[in-house]
């Protein structure tokens, strides 16, 4: 062989080698997920261990609030978030001009409204103090909520980020204290009736969750929780292989199941209703 030809020889192999190993190191790099206390973070850490078995590292990283998260995503710190339903996540993108996708629904864990001073809807005073969770999109759910259990009533025209000002009755003259979504659980307490997360309940055994006033069981799976990447990360082959695993997994199944106290009007697993 010529010396220009076996050096242009040389040089290809080298760069396919180079390439092949880059790929290699990609896929042997840790899957890192964003996620917030929970559920999420337990089905996760349970998927995780089986994907440990099947060659794909997982790191679990948790948050503590609704913010972080997708920050961390967007700058790259995490490959994939665990904490959102698709309506917060088309407006955070509509709002922070992130380019995220979602790239698979999870589990829808119902909205509750709770008390721990009043044992039904009817007892809930006039004047009554109601915590809310101040981002717009659990605002207007929300709002929803009330309005479903017969407590307001919105506009017609009220669109999923409702506010305050779509009430068009109030015939209790509700006062409305809006709160970050993680710390409704502690505010519960102070209020008369506080929109609740079942997945902060639970862990903080604060009161049960099973004992919600009302439910939003009759949402559609949009309110679920999703698995959100970049989009120029969405196609990771780690990201496909795991949620493979974590929809396929009978032990993340029973987690979650037993994470709700086995009680399925707190959830569902909308990948198994499709």
């Amino acid at each position: 062989m010529k010396p220009r030809r076996f050096l242009h020889a040389l040089f290809t192999f080298s760069t396919f080698i180079g390439a092949a190993l880059f790929a290699g190191s990609a896929l042997a790099a840790p899957l890192k997920i964003g996620v917030v206390p929970g559920i999420f973070a337990d089905s996760v850490e349970v998927a995780a261990k089986e994907a440990k078995a099947q060659g794909l590292d997982i790191q679990v990283v948790e948050f503590t609030d609704w913010t972080t998260p997708n920050v961390a995503l967007e700058s790259g710190d995490i490959d994939l978030n665990y904490y959102q339903n698709s309506n917060y996540l088309a407006n955070a993108v509509r709002s922070k001009g992130f380019n995220f996708v979602s790239v698979q629904p999870g589990i829808l864990s119902y909205l509750g409204l709770y008390s721990t001073k009043h044992r039904s809807l009817a007892d809930v005073p006039n004047g009554a103090k109601v915590a809310i969770a101040s981002d717009p999109v659990n605002i207007g759910r929300a709002l929803r909520l009330l309005q479903h259990a017969g407590l307001i009533t919105l506009r017609p025209d009220t669109g999923l980020l409702g506010t305050q000002a779509d009430i068009r009755s109030n015939p209790k003259n509700l006062q409305f204290i809006e709160i970050e979504g993680p710390q409704l659980v502690r505010a519960t307490q102070d209020v008369d009736l506080a929109q609740g997360f079942p997945y902060f309940i639970i862990p903080s055994k604060a009161f049960d969750a099973t004992r919600g006033l009302a439910y939003t069981s009759y949402e559609d799976d949009s309110w679920a929780i999703q698995f959100v990447a970049r989009k120029d990360k969405a196609a990771d082959p780690r990201i496909a292989q795991f949620l493979t695993i974590y929809q396929n997994s009978d032990a993340v199944r029973k987690a979650i199941h037993a994470f709700y106290l086995n009680d399925s009007k707190l959830y569902r697993l909308t990948w198994l209703t499709r």
